[in-house]
């Protein structure tokens, strides 16, 4: 019985002594990194103007009419809201043509990075409006009686109260956007979730699954873990 048990395991660790199996899971995971750091950082970027704009369209917000209306219709409803209803896994297949055109490939991390970028963007938005929304309106009345012009209500008091609250969606947003990778590499974006695809599913290398899920768990952790510590680092309060 006990040794049937160890040839049952050695057969189902065996691909992972296979010559250069290491080299290809540690290739997967930097085309994974390489996906969530690309897409992290202009998601963070076009993210923040897109909530900043919704935050101050809002109810008693600091645009003026003629950009007001703009933000409600197109970047509120059109963009903001349908991207948001579409599932990732039918948008990133729908990008497909406008990532050829914008990138010149539809293959590799950079490809992949275009349709993680657009799909997390809107989420992202939503996130940086709800922090913006709790900063005390008392500080930002107090600011702009003393004279702040609407970008300096923004960058000096609005933007600043809401850090911490602003890190923790960074947190949230980069966390999601490695589950989407995994996604994005079944249709040429690579990485770990390519590998688990052809070497777990297509060639039943159940060990090198697991590796893979082992890989991503660690990464999710990490990453909560470090943005739950910066959070507590800049929140003041």
């Amino acid at each position: 019985m006990s040794q049937s048990v160890i040839l049952a395991a050695d057969d189902f660790f065996a691909p992972l002594k296979a010559t250069g199996i290491w080299k290809v899971i540690g290739d997967a995971l930097v085309e994974t990194l390489q996906m969530v750091a690309i897409s992290g950082i202009a998601t963070v970027l076009i993210g923040t103007v897109f909530g900043v704009l919704l935050w101050a369209s809002s109810r008693g917000g600091i645009l003026p009419k003629w950009l007001d209306v703009f933000v409600k219709v197109v970047l509120s409803w059109v963009i903001v809201n349908i991207l948001r209803s579409i599932p990732y896994a039918i948008l990133m297949l729908t990008l497909i043509p406008f990532t050829r055109i914008l990138v010149g490939t539809s293959l590799g991390p950079m490809a992949a990075s275009v349709s993680l970028t657009i799909g997390t963007v809107p989420f992202f938005a939503r996130l940086v409006e709800s922090a913006l929304r709790e900063v005390d309106r008392g500080k930002l009345d107090a600011a702009s009686v003393m004279g702040s012009s609407r970008f300096q209500l923004v960058s000096k008091v609005a933007l600043p109260e809401a850090r911490p609250a602003m890190v923790a969606a960074i947190t949230t947003t980069v966390v999601t956007l490695v589950g989407y990778s995994a996604m994005a590499g079944l249709i040429g974006g690579g990485g770990l979730g390519r590998l688990a695809y052809n070497y777990g599913y297509q060639r039943f290398e159940l060990s090198i699954m697991l590796v893979v899920l082992v890989i991503m768990v660690v990464l999710v952790q990490l990453i909560q873990f470090l943005g739950d510590r910066l959070t507590r680092v800049v929140d003041h309060r």
